[in-house]
C-alpha cells in the first residue's frame, strides 16, 4: 500500500492528506437541520450529519488529493452510530480511489494489538470465513509498549499489503514531557525513530519506502530534520500544519531529495475552511467548495516549499 500512496502523491503532485475530523460544531446548520429532521437530535442524527458533511467534502476534493485521514475519536464520541459513520466514510473514500489512513493511535500488549490490527487493516476469522471489520489502508500506532505492541501491526501489514504510521514526535505542546527526555544521551523520540527504521526494514516497497511510516509534527521542524536523516526510507505523516502553527517553509527537511518521503495533514484548516476569513465568501451553503479551494491553496503552499 505504500507503493499506492506514493503513486497517488506523484500522479496528483499533492503530498497532502485531508483529516476528516468532524466536530459537530464544524457542520453547517443546514446539514445538521436536515439530519436532525430525519433522525432527531440523537446520536443517530449527529452521525448522519457528520456523514453527510464528510461526503460533500470528499466529493469536492477527491480528485485533488491522494489520501484522507479520519480520526476515529471524532466518530466514537457519538457511540455506535458514530462508528457506523466512520465505517461508511472509510468505505466511501475507498470507492473514490483514495488511500485511507485510519487515525486510531492504537498500541497495547501483543494479543490486543493483534486484535486492533486485524480489526482495522486485516481480516478476522468467523468460523470457516474471514471478514474485514474496516477498510483502512494505513493506521496510526502508539509505540509506548515497544516491539510487543508494534510487531502485530507490522505482521498484518506484510500479510495484507497495508501500512502503519508510528507516533515518533507529535505536534502537541506537551509532547516533550516524555518524547524529549534524554535516554543515554539521546532524546526518546530519536530512539523511537531508530526503532521505526528497524521495524520497517523488512517492509520496503518497490517505491523504495517502507510500509512502516512515522508521525512527526510540523511544529518541531528541527527535530523533523534530525528524524528525516535517521529514517531515510520512512514515509513521514506530518500533522500540525496550518491551524496548529506549522508552516510550509518549516517542512522542507521532512522531504527527501527525491521530493518524496512526507505527506502533510490538514484537518480543520480544510474541512472547516468556510469558517475562516479567507474563505468566508463561500458561505456555509458552499462549505465543500471552500474546502476544495483550501486544498488547492495548501498543495500550492507545500509544493512551493518542496
Amino acid at each position: 500500500m505504500i507503493d499506492e500512496l506514493v503513486k497517488q502523491i506523484t500522479e496528483k503532485n499533492a503530498p497532502v492528506v485531508v483529516g476528516l475530523d468532524p466536530m459537530l460544531s464544524y457542520v453547517p446548520e443546514q446539514v445538521k437541520a436536515a439530519a436532525f429532521e430525519e433522525k432527531g437530535e440523537t446520536l443517530e442524527g449527529a452521525a448522519e450529519a457528520i456523514w453527510q458533511f464528510n461526503k460533500a467534502i470528499v466529493d469536492a476534493t477527491y480528485d485533488l488529493i491522494p489520501a484522507v485521514k479520519p480520526q476515529i475519536a471524532m466518530y466514537e464520541q457519538f457511540g455506535v452510530p458514530g462508528v457506523l459513520a466512520f465505517a461508511k466514510t472509510v468505505e466511501y473514500c475507498k470507492s473514490k480511489g483514495l488511500v485511507v489512513i485510519g487515525d486510531i493511535k492504537r498500541g497495547d500488549i501483543g494479543s490486543t494489538s493483534t486484535a486492533y490490527a486485524v480489526g482495522h487493516i486485516g481480516q478476522v476469522a468467523v468460523g470457516s470465513k474471514t471478514y474485514r471489520g474496516f477498510e483502512e489502508d494505513f493506521v496510526t500506532v502508539n509505540p509506548y509498549l515497544g516491539t510487543d505492541g508494534v510487531k502485530p501491526f507490522v505482521d498484518v501489514c506484510k500479510e495484507e499489503n497495508k501500512g502503519i504510521f508510528v507516533l515518533v514526535k507529535t505536534s502537541n505542546p506537551s509532547s516533550g514531557e516524555f518524547q524529549d527526555r534524554l535516554i543515554d544521551g539521546k532524546p526518546l523520540y530519536e530512539l523511537v525513530g531508530e526503532k521505526v527504521n528497524e521495524w520497517g526494514a523488512e517492509c520496503i516497497g518497490s517505491c523504495g519506502y517502507s510500509a512502516v511510516g512515522a508521525v512527526v509534527g510540523a511544529t518541531y521542524p528541527e527535530m523533523g530534520k534530525v528524524l528525516r536523516k535517521l529514517m531515510p526510507k520512512t514515509y513521514i505523516l506530518v500533522p500540525g500544519y496550518g491551524a496548529q502553527g506549522g508552516k510550509a517553509a518549516d517542512l522542507v527537511h521532512y522531504f527527501n531529495p527525491d521530493g518524496l518521503g512526507a505527506i502533510v495533514n490538514s484537518s480543520r484548516g480544510i474541512i472547516a475552511a468556510y469558517k475562516q476569513e479567507k474563505y468566508a465568501s463561500f458561505g456555509a451553503a458552499n462549505y465543500a467548495d471552500a474546502s476544495r479551494q483550501a486544498v488547492i491553496d495548501m498543495i500550492e503552499d507545500i509544493n512551493s516549499a518542496r
